[in-house]
């Protein structure tokens, strides 16, 4: 098929690289000049593991183009993807203007029937809204020919973005028509030849079960997070609690790691999204609010334990910190929890070493002024980060951080004191390293404060 995808970020570009991988053809349309130029060399502006290799494949076998110009996009096309951003707005809402100018201009550039689905994450009725404004225009220009708009909402987690594309445990296909809906089982049905995973429901159920998903999956981990607080005071391991519960196949395994609260472009903003959706309606969303507020909090407690094992004193003190990006396998640093930590910590007069695989350089931009003071170290080598700390704080669970020499790190260290902020580590095995061990919701363990202050 011929496709358009218009918006080269997170989504647009795995969408545009991942449907050229199964031969059709794909114009991606990116109006950044600096971000065109990138992609038009083969680099991709984002870190995502696997991307790069196919979007120079495609490149070079001419499956995959990118440009500026909208009509070169949507000449002869059949179906076009709307992927663009949804940012949070001052209210709280999602941000509709990007997706709204881009129908705009399609009802200015169309000259034949087309399919068009929105890929970005947005609220009901939004399909509804593109529909609208394509038409309107499109008569304007004294052209009646039919446009279709289906919903075709992504699932993918930064970090194995394309092989949730190309293995999709299930593809959401909100149409309401036949046409549309047959149009895009024959466009995913090289995805799915081992089984159908297609859900074919309403526009408006489609754009509504994404925000769904997202609340749900960000409600399960704010739930642990607060029964790993209550762990915390009744002397409970919530490890212990996330092993006896997750067995429940009802509950599973996914989404139940109490840790130092959630980030990412999706989570924080879906769900205030959902509430402002909520609000409008004249609905009040309590679990919402709740797993919001939860979430907020939860950023702190890593503060908040530095604060109290040093006695608020954190002035010279020298913190080395284990990851800056909100997950492992991306560089995003949208409301990641180690955001909330530097800016305490910082702001307290700590000096802190910290280091990421690949999160550095937006760390870098971020905090210039503290880099250039020497505050703020950053670099990819854990041992380095630790050396002469007077604690190390895990925040990011990569996997180069989840079996260290814990010897040499003790030796490295000024004092051994370590902070697990997604609970990764073997309290006893590190408390018999001779470090003081304090994790979400879990005992301390290992030597006293005073024996290591």
């Amino acid at each position: 098929m011929r496709l358009c995808v218009i918006g080269a970020g997170y989504v647009g570009l795995v969408t545009a690289c991942c449907f050229a991988e199964m031969g059709n053809r794909v114009v991606c349309v990116e109006r950044d000049p600096f971000r065109l130029a990138r992609l038009r060399r083969g680099e991709v502006p984002i870190y995502e593991p696997g991307l790069q290799p196919m979007l120079r494949e495609h490149l070079a076998s001419g499956q995959l183009s990118f440009t500026d110009e909208l009509a070169e996009g949507v000449e002869r096309v059949e179906i076009v993807f709307i992927a663009v951003g949804t940012p949070t707005a001052e209210d709280g809402s999602a941000d509709l203007s990007h997706v709204l100018a881009v129908a705009e201009q399609l009802g200015r550039t169309l000259t034949r029937p087309c399919l068009v689905v929105d890929k970005s994450t947005v609220p009901v009725g939004t399909a509804e809204r593109v529909a609208w404004s394509i038409r309107e225009r499109l008569a304007a220009r004294g052209l009646g020919f039919a446009v279709r708009v289906a919903s075709n909402p992504e699932f993918l987690k930064e970090g194995s973005a394309v092989e949730d594309f190309m293995r999709p445990d299930r593809v959401v296909l909100g149409c309401d028509d036949d046409e549309s809906a047959e149009q895009l089982r024959r466009l995913y049905a090289p995805f799915l030849r081992n089984h159908d995973r297609v859900l074919q429901m309403g526009v408006r159920a489609a754009e509504f079960t994404k925000y769904a998903a997202n609340a749900f999956l960000a409600t399960k981990i704010s739930f642990m997070n607060e029964m790993a607080g209550l762990c915390a005071r009744l002397g409970v391991d919530i490890e212990d609690v996330r092993r006896g519960i997750g067995s429940d196949r009802r509950i599973g395994t996914h989404f139940i790691y109490a840790g130092c609260g959630y980030g990412g472009s999706c989570f924080p903003k879906d769900v205030r999204a959902l509430i402002r959706s909520a609000e409008l309606e004249g609905f009040e969303p309590a679990i919402l609010r709740a797993v919001e507020a939860r979430n907020a909090l939860q950023k702190t407690l890593l503060i908040q334990a530095l604060r109290e094992h040093f006695n608020g004193l954190l002035r010279g003190r020298v913190v080395a910190l284990w990851g800056l990006a909100f997950k492992p396998g991306t560089d995003d640093l949208r409301e990641a929890p180690s955001l909330v930590l530097l800016d305490a910590l910082l702001a307290a007069g700590a000096r802190v070493q910290a280091c990421d695989p690949v999160a550095c350089a937006g760390v870098a931009t971020r905090y210039a002024e503290a880099v250039a003071s020497g505050q703020l170290r950053l670099g990819e080598s854990p041992y380095a980060a630790v050396e002469g700390a007077d604690a190390l704080v895990l925040v990011t669970e990569w996997k180069q951080f989840r079996q260290p020499d814990f010897a040499r790190i003790r030796g490295l260290m000024r004092m051994p004191v370590l902070f697990d902020g997604r609970n990764i580590y073997d309290s006893a095995e590190i408390a018999e390293l001779g470090f003081l061990y304090r994790g979400i919701g879990r005992p301390q363990a290992g030597r006293s404060k005073a024996e290591v202050a």
